[in-house]
């Protein structure tokens, strides 16, 4: 039923990428607009002649305004305070204004900001800040690139007919609907801890109950190898289990670089399948 494990390396995919996984634009145009007064209103400071005047002006009339000023370096995080080594750290905050002006006009000069501005670098902040949230939305990547794998995953589900699944379901709501409580299965450490997260997809057939994790990994890193060794040790504190069969669905070329690893799950997980598997049919074959 399984691939041999040369098959299954020789198959491995390179991307679950579709159309809108390299940014999400939705997402971007709705945190510009978010700020598209303040921008605006910035936006004076293209072409300044006098843009220390006109920048102290601004954030005085318009206090709102420098909360703005760290996305213009790409920066959105630690609730808008931005450290600096100027001799000694110095924590600017653009929330509120802790310090000096003098010392906000020379972080605006001395990043750079001011320059941008007044030499006319960019046409307008809206576009400007707008390619910035491009850029700032491809760290999302990693994170959709589990969903687009759950979204593939969840086609072949609804493919198979007459069953009942539900996504993120965690043990307590497994011992709930089905009357399984994993933790008298459960021995490991490595089995325990992934039993403590949600499972991507639970199914429910007329005697039997499915767990199923999914993930895709395109590069390398030491999270794979401890995904292959938690996965293996949760297959075999189950496996003697009638009424409860753990099913891991992985792809991506990352795995050639733990290769060994994956293999030793492969040999002992009796349920372990890519992309591939999906597309031949075995979610159809397993669960009826």
């Amino acid at each position: 039923m399984k691939q041999s494990f040369d098959d299954l390396l020789a198959n491995l995919k390179d991307t679950v990428a579709d159309y809108k996984y390299y940014t999400d634009f939705p997402k971007v145009y709705k945190h510009v607009d978010k700020i598209k007064v303040e921008l605006n209103i910035l936006n004076s400071l293209v072409g300044s002649e006098n843009i220390e005047k006109d920048f102290l002006d601004i954030i005085n009339e318009y206090p709102k305004t420098l909360k703005v000023i760290p996305l213009l370096l790409a920066i959105r995080k630690n609730g808008n305070k931005v450290p600096i080594i100027d001799e000694v750290p110095i924590m600017f905050e653009f929330n509120n204004r802790t310090l000096s002006d003098a010392m906000y006009l020379k972080f605006m000069r001395e990043s750079g900001l001011f320059n941008l501005l007044e030499l006319s670098k960019i046409r307008n902040l809206f576009d400007y800040v707008t390619g910035v949230e491009v850029g700032l939305d491809s760290n999302a990547r990693k994170n959709r690139t589990g969903t687009a794998m759950e979204n593939i995953v969840e086609n072949f589900i609804q493919k198979t007919k007459h069953i009942e699944y539900s996504k993120e379901t965690n043990k307590k709501e497994i011992k709930e609907k089905y009357n399984i409580d994993l933790d008298d299965y459960l021995k490991s450490e490595e089995s325990l801890k992934v039993a403590e997260k949600r499972f991507d997809f639970v199914i429910k057939t007329e005697n039997q109950v499915f767990v199923i994790e999914t993930n895709f990994y395109s590069g390398g890193g030491s999270k794979l190898n401890e995904t292959a060794r938690s996965f293996k040790s949760l297959g075999l504190d189950i496996k003697n289990n009638t009424e409860l069969t753990f099913i891991w669905i992985t792809d991506g070329v990352g795995w050639i670089t733990a290769k060994n690893n994956l293999r030793e799950t492969y040999d002992v997980l009796e349920h372990l399948y890519t992309l591939t598997d999906l597309e031949n049919g075995v979610l159809k074959q397993i669960i009826k």
